[in-house]
This record gives structure tokens, C-alpha cells and sequence, in this order.
């Protein structure tokens, strides 16, 4: 069931807690706004809220009994139906902030969860929240059952001899398991397209970032798709693959990916592994980052750590710093010079998309080749190899049965051409005037 109701709004207070025990890294100097955004996004209406920091956390309640008390008096001042701490609890934890509080209480991973639940659009975006949901619930299951709890007995009232705890626990095993056989098949589907695309020659490049970077505005302009791209968090949850059509850009598939945020929750990433899978027939990422983030470079670290643990750090990664319309362009000067290796874009308004396409093409390609290439008749599988790419954008045949194409090819692919006989560069003015448009 959702955190909102279809009728009502759930009136909330949030509660952040900075846990100097629980940091690894570096924190996010906007935490509380990352927080406060992920309640909005899930339609909830914030009463109130409550910041503190404490060195570690209290094992039955998480929140120290001081901070508890003033977030029960909170409570009582305010109308509410919901509160929301910012980490991960568990289950006793929150079912004894519950008696305490006598308020329904979740944490940021059920939060995420109810986003998701409401974001996932496409049959296998459903399975793997659904699969993620089930997951988190397995390891909350308490024993709120006392009156079904003892086991069953007397004539007529033999049964499996399980406890209520047992049996829900059973029956949510076995939905996991089908779940898992429904993905799996999915992805077996997604496993031949893969095949197909390499078949086609054309390179896949992966969209990666922090959830609201301005991927999938990236993505709507360099393949002219219409994907919703919100300034929200995770507006895109199911990946979308599409084909490049600018001219300046070699043969290429861009896939935009689901965002990702800190302290992701592991069951999280298990059950979108699958979909984040694709990341790893990508031949390069694109790393999407919001220039104008004040937390950008904690933020570039959480998302690389994320890539690692997917498996997928070693593949190449360009830097793509979005959103330079926002920040002073002496700022932006400032650090083109201490980052040369380094995109700065604007997706919105499309700035420096000429010098991007570069950069990819280069990468990828070697640089791009574009004009005309001749080919005897007994060519005709690189013909079709090229048409398969999308290359080819005009052809001629003379009336020899030579053939004559004006491509757009990457150079380390047309070298695997140029060596075989037959193959071979011209100018428009070597063609043939006996050639016929086909």
C-alpha cells in the first residue's frame, strides 16, 4: 500500500538525524533538502520537522531519549499521521518508535520504495519494485499475530502446523520466487536485444548520474524522444533505450538508467540489477552531474561507488557537468581550466552540444568520417552492414553494379573496411555521371 491514500493526503513530520557514527564519507551539505525533496515527491504534506545530530544510534529506538522526548511533544502539538526518519531501521526499531510515538512510523527505504511503487510504469519496472518491496517486507515480519500464533490442533483443525508468522513468511518466499522467474525471463528477452544491437555494430552509451542531474533532458535531446524529464526525484525509474538521429553523432544507442541517491537501500540495487544490467554492454557512460550542486563532488563519489558495486566502474566514463546555465560563467572558466578532461553543457538550452558530440565521438569513434566510399558489387554484406549501422545517407549505383555511398562512420570502423579489396574513399566528383539514385 502507498505512503499516500487515493483520497487523502497523509500529513507528516520529518525527522533528520545526523549520525556522526553512520559517516563513511563525506555528508551531503543539503541533506535535509534531499530529504524534505524525496517526502514531496511522494505527495506527502510536511507539518513539520525536527534536525538533530547524535554520535551514534540508540539500538531499540535509533533516536536518543532526550531528542525522543522532544519529537513526542512535537507530535502531540501537531496534527500528523506519519512520520519519516532519514535512515535505516529495523523492525524493532520502528515498531517501538510506533508504541512510543503512537504514530505510524517508516524510514527512508520505505519512503523510496513508495516513490518507486508509483514511478514504475512498464511490466518490469512493476516486478522489480514489487520484488524490492517483498524483499524489505521479509526482513520486517513481526509477531503482531499472538491470537493465530500457536499451532493448530484437534479433529478438523489439523493443518500444515505453522504459526501466522510462518505462514506469511512462506507465502511471500514463494511469490519471491515467482517474481525472480518472471524478471529472469524478462531478461532473457533483454539478453537477445543485446545481441541484436551488437550484431548491428551500433555503440551503447549508458546515461549515469545522481537522481535530478538532468539525465533524461540530456537524453531527450541527443535522440529527439519525448521521455517526461521533471525537477523532481526519480522521475524516470524504467530504462529507455533509443537511437541516435543527429548527423554529428556516429552510429550510436543512448539509454537513459533510473538515478541514484545516497544510502541507497541494498534491496534496492539487488532487484534493479537486472535492469542496471544493460550498463554493463555499454561501451561508455556518460556521467551526468549538476555543476550547480552545492554537494556535487560527494555526490560524483556516492554515484561512482554505486557503479563499482554494479560491476560497471572500469567501463570508459566522460564527466558531463550539467546545468552550467545556472552558475557564473567565470566560475564556469575557473573550472574548465582545473578540469580539461571534462564536459560543461547546459541540456536545457542545449549549450556546448557541439564540443559534447565531439568529445563522444572521438571516444568511441576515433573521430567520425564522413563522405562519400565506393564498393565493387561483391560488397554487398558490408553494404548491408552499413545500412544496419544507420551510416549510409545517400547511395548511388552505376550502371556496372559499383556502388556509391555517403556515409557517416566512425574511423576505427571504417579502417576495418579500407582493408578489404574493392573497398575504397572517393570524392563526389570521381562518381560516375551514369550512376542512378536507388
Amino acid at each position: 500500500m502507498n505512503i499516500v491514500e487515493s483520497n487523502t493526503i497523509q500529513k507528516t513530520i520529518l525527522v533528520y538525524l545526523e549520525v556522526d557514527s553512520l559517516y563513511e564519507s563525506q555528508k551531503l551539505e543539503n541533506g535535509y533538502e534531499e530529504f524534505k525533496s524525496l517526502a514531496l515527491s511522494s505527495g506527502l504534506l510536511i507539518k513539520n520537522s525536527l534536525k538533530f545530530s547524535q554520535k551514534s544510534p540508540v539500538i531499540n529506538t535509533f533516536i536518543s531519549k532526550g531528542k525522543l522526548e522532544k519529537l513526542k511533544d512535537l507530535v502531540f502539538e501537531s496534527d500528523v499521521d506519519l512520520i519519516i526518519i532519514n535512515h535505516q531501521l529495523s523492525a524493532s526499531q520502528t515498531r517501538n518508535l510506533e508504541k512510543y510515538l503512537d504514530k505510524r512510523v517508516i524510514d527512508k527505504t520505505e519512503l523510496i520504495l513508495d516513490i518507486f511503487a508509483t514511478r514504475a510504469t512498464s511490466h518490469i519496472g512493476k516486478l522489480q519494485v514489487e520484488l524490492a518491496q517483498l524483499n524489505h517486507l521479509s526482513t520486517r515480519l513481526i509477531r503482531g499475530w499472538t491470537h493465530l500464533e500457536r499451532q493448530k490442533g484437534g479433529i478438523g483443525l489439523r493443518g500444515p502446523g505453522e504459526t501466522q508468522l510462518e505462514t506469511d513468511r512462506r507465502l511471500i518466499g514463494k511469490r519471491i520466487k515467482r517474481l525472480n522467474l518472471r524478471l529472469e525471463k524478462s531478461h532473457k528477452q533483454r539478453e537477445i536485444n543485446r545481441y541484436s544491437r551488437k550484431k548491428s555494430r551500433n555503440k551503447l552509451v549508458a546515461l549515469v548520474g545522481y537522481t535530478n542531474a538532468g539525465k533524461t533532458t540530456l537524453f531527450n535531446k541527443l535522440t529527439k524522444s519525448s521521455q517526461i524529464a521533471e525537477d523532481k526525484l526519480f522521475a524516470t525509474l524504467d530504462s529507455v533505450t533509443r537511437k541516435n538521429t543527429n548527423p554529428d553523432h556516429g552510429p550510436i544507442l543512448f539509454s537513459d538508467t533510473v538515478g541514484f541517491i545516497s544510502d541507497l537501500p541494498t534491496q534496492l540495487i539487488e532487484s534493479f540489477k537486472a535492469t542496471l544490467d544493460e550498463l554493463k554492454s555499454a561501451d561508455m557512460l556518460l556521467h551526468i552531474l549538476d555543476i550547480s550542486d552545492v554537494d556535487h563532488k560527494t555526490k560524483i563519489i556516492e554515484v561512482n561507488n554505486i557503479l563499482e558495486e554494479l560491476g560497471v566502474s572500469n567501463i570508459p566514463q566522460i564527466i558531463v557537468n550539467n546545468k552550467c546555465d545556472l552558475i557564473e560563467n567565470s566560475k564556469i572558466k575557473s573550472l574548465k581550466k582545473r578540469k580539461k578532461d571534462q564536459v560543461f553543457i547546459s541540456a536545457e538550452n542545449e549549450n556546448e552540444f557541439k564540443n559534447l558530440r565531439s568529445v563522444i565521438n572521438k571516444r568511441l569513434f576515433n573521430g567520425v568520417f564522413k563522405g562519400w566510399v565506393s564498393m565493387e558489387n561483391n560488397l554487398g554484406n558490408v553494404r548491408s552492414i552499413l545500412f544496419d549501422m544507420g551510416c549510409v545517407k545517400e547511395e548511388k549505383v552505376s550502371e556496372s553494379g559499383k556502388m556509391f555511398a555517403n556515409i557517416s562512420i566512425g574511423n576505427n570502423e571504417l579502417n576495418q573496411f579500407i582493408d578489404m579489396k574493392g573497398f575504397e574513399l572517393c570524392h563526389v566528383e570521381d562518381i560516375l555521371l551514369e550512376t542512378s539514385t536507388t
